[in-house]
């Protein structure tokens, strides 16, 4: 654990491979049976219009092309080294099998690529996928990640997330089952979550031993259906001192071995309705080290309490 007391994807890497790792976030061509009809239309009342992908790359272009634009966007601060190759956007298991091999093995053979990070939903894991996903683990390091964002199933169907809470449990036992590393999406804010909700949720992924955590920050977003609900039916918006504290009570809950991917969430600024504070992740960064050390705390503090 570094000197902020949190176990970062950094660390992780600098512990594991003894150097630095960045990741190229990709766009492979996948929607979602939220909307396309399947589950639901409309995506998740928080998605952009991008797929929760904004900063990914162009999926008119080919895997190896998006990867060569990512590289260069980054060739100043990190001219050679390995990278993970991050199906982003959208749900990147929603395809037949044969497609998805195709994709993913284009990007793992790119010279640069030591491996995957592969976004997706707990209820698009056929075992046929997680087949192709244990023999890509076998070989290369991967990861993939679970949008649960909530356990509290009112919220779910505000969201529109369009699976019960039983669904990620049994995807996250299958991929602990299979040694498949797996990564939690949570996010504080959303529309009619009790006070601790968030936090009750952090203990049931830290029980089911997710690898990792992503800790969003709920962000209302122009032109999206959570900018509609927002417009009719107001809820609370954190503050920003409201928001560090919750992510530090997170923090607290678990393990000290869990990986740490996100503590916050980017959201493009033209495109931004609330909270507007957010523009400034530094800040907000900052003031979670900073409150940290103010509550002589660190994560897994309260892991088994």
């Amino acid at each position: 654990m570094n000197q902020n007391k949190i176990y970062t994807l950094n660390d992780y890497f600098k512990d594991t491979f003894q150097e630095k790792i960045y990741k190229v976030s990709l766009d492979g061509g996948f929607t979602c049976p939220n909307r396309d009809g399947k589950v639901a239309k409309g995506g998740c009342l928080f998605c952009s219009e991008a797929g929760s992908g904004d900063f990914a790359g162009n999926r008119m272009k080919s895997i190896e092309e998006q990867i060569e634009d990512q590289l260069e966007l980054i060739s100043k601060k990190f001219p050679e080294g390995k990278v993970i190759a991050y199906f982003q956007n959208f749900t990147n298991t929603y395809g037949e099998v044969e497609y998805l091999r195709k994709v993913f093995y284009e990007a793992l053979n790119h010279p640069r690529v030591m491996g995957l990070a592969i976004g997706t939903r707990p209820d698009c894991l056929p075992e046929d996928v997680l087949d192709l996903l244990s023999e890509i683990n076998e070989k290369y390091f991967l990861w993939v990640e679970l949008g649960l964002q909530t356990i509290d199933e009112g919220v779910a169907k505000i969201i529109n997330r369009g699976y019960n809470l039983g669904v990620y449990v049994s995807s996250a036992q299958r991929l602990k089952e299979r040694n498949i590393k797996f990564v939690t999406h949570l996010i504080i804010g959303l529309p009619e979550e009790r006070e601790r909700g968030t936090l009750e949720a952090a203990k049931l992924v830290n029980s089911l031993g997710s690898w990792g955590i992503k800790i969003h920050l709920l962000h209302i977003l122009k032109n999206t259906a959570l900018a509609k609900y927002y417009e009719k039916n107001p809820f609370k918006v954190f503050s920003m001192e409201e928001y560090i504290d919750y992510v530090v009570d997170i923090l607290e809950v678990l393990n000290s071995e869990m990986v740490i991917h996100r503590l916050t969430g980017d959201g493009k600024k033209e495109d931004l309705i609330e909270p507007l504070w957010s523009l400034n992740k530094r800040a907000v960064l900052n003031g979670i080290h900073k409150r940290i050390k103010e509550r002589q705390t660190f994560q897994g503090r309260k892991a088994n309490g």
